[in-house]
C-alpha cells in the first residue's frame, strides 16, 4: 500500500483508575521525526512507544499525545481521614486566633487536601500493557488513514502518467518527418552558401544538426521512467523518495526534449510534460 505522510487517529481506553487517551497525527517531513507530549507520570513509556511507532512508520513528522484522566472507581467508598481532618480543624483555628483577618478553610479546601481520602496514589508502573495495547489500536487506525490518503495520491499520479503517455504518443510520430524537413532546409541553405551539395563540410554539418535534434533517446527514456513510476506505485511501501528521484529524471528528459525541439509541437509537448511532472512532484512530497 502507498501511504501518505498525513494522518490522524485518536482512541481512549477505560482502565481501573481512569481513562487513557492516545492521539497520533502527522504531516510531511523529509525524515521520520517524533514529538511526544506525555505527562510526567507516563514518561517512562516514551521509549516503548517510540519503538512501536518506528517499526511501522518510515517518514513524516509524527506527534504522539498520551494522557491519563484519573477518576474514582464506582465501587470506591470514600471515607474522610478523621485524624487529618481534626488536625486541619485545630490548625485552622490556631491560624484564625493569630490572624483573625485570614480566610478560613473552605469545604473544597478540606476535600482537596492531600491524603484526606486515604491513599489515593496510582501505580503508573502497571500502565505499560494497557498503553501499548491502546497504541497498537491507534497505530492501526492511523496507518489506515494514511493508506486511504495514499491511494488518492497514487490515483492522481497515475492519471498524470497516462496524460504524459498520451502527449508522447501524439508527438512522437511527427518528429521524424519534422527532422527530415529541417534537414532538407539546412542542406539547401548550406548549398546556397557553399555552392556544392556534396561538399564534405555540408554533410558534416547536416550530420551534426541531425544529431542535435534527434530526440529518440529522450522519448525512450521518458517511457522507461513512466514505466518505473507505475511499477513503484504498484509495488507500494515507502516509495516517496524513489518517486521523487524519478520526477527529477523525467524533468531532465522533458527539458532536453524542449532544447532539441525542431517543431512547435515538440516545444509545446515539453512544456506540457513539465507541468504534469510538477503536479506529480507536489503530491509525491506527501508520500511516505
Amino acid at each position: 500500500m502507498i501511504s501518505s505522510m498525513t494522518g490522524y487517529a485518536v482512541k481512549t481506553r477505560d482502565i481501573e483508575r481512569g481513562t487513557l487517551q492516545l492521539e497520533l497525527k502527522s504531516v510531511n517531513s523529509r525524515y521520520l521525526d517524533f514529538h511526544f507530549r506525555i505527562s510526567e507520570e507516563l514518561r517512562s513509556l516514551e521509549m516503548p512507544l517510540r519503538e512501536l511507532l518506528a517499526a511501522r512508520l518510515s517518514r513524516g513528522k509524527v506527534e504522539c499525545r498520551l494522557s491519563f484522566n484519573a477518576t474514582a472507581s464506582r465501587g470506591d467508598q470514600l471515607e474522610l481521614n478523621g485524624d487529618l481532618l481534626a488536625s486541619l480543624k485545630s490548625l485552622n483555628q490556631r491560624v484564625r486566633d493569630e490572624m483573625p483577618e485570614a480566610r478560613p478553610l473552605s469545604v473544597n479546601d478540606v476535600l482537596r487536601w492531600p491524603g484526606m481520602f486515604g491513599d489515593q496514589s496510582i501505580d503508573f508502573a502497571t500502565f505499560s500493557a494497557p498503553v501499548l495495547a491502546l497504541a497498537r489500536e491507534v497505530l492501526d487506525e492511523f496507518a489506515a488513514s494514511r493508506g486511504r490518503e495514499g491511494e488518492k495520491l497514487a490515483a492522481m499520479i497515475v492519471d498524470r502518467v497516462n496524460a504524459m503517455r498520451d502527449i508522447v504518443r501524439r508527438v512522437a510520430p511527427r518528429i521524424p518527418e519534422a527532422q527530415a524537413v529541417y534537414t532538407d532546409k539546412l542542406r539547401q541553405r548550406l548549398t546556397e552558401a557553399l555552392g556544392n551539395a556534396s561538399d564534405e563540410r555540408i554533410l558534416q554539418e547536416i550530420a551534426v544538426f541531425a544529431t542535435r535534434i534527434d530526440v529518440a533517446e529522450e522519448i525512450s527514456r521518458l517511457n522507461t521512467h513512466l514505466d518505473e513510476v507505475e511499477r513503484v506505485l504498484k509495488q507500494g511501501g515507502a516509495s516517496g523518495k524513489r518517486l521523487d528521484f524519478l520526477m527529477q529524471e523525467l524533468n531532465r528528459e522533458a527539458n532536453t526534449l524542449g532544447s532539441k525541439s525542431a517543431i512547435t509541437e515538440v516545444s509545446q509537448a515539453s512544456m506540457d510534460l513539465k507541468l504534469l511532472i510538477e503536479q506529480m512532484r507536489e503530491q509525491i512530497q506527501n508520500l511516505e
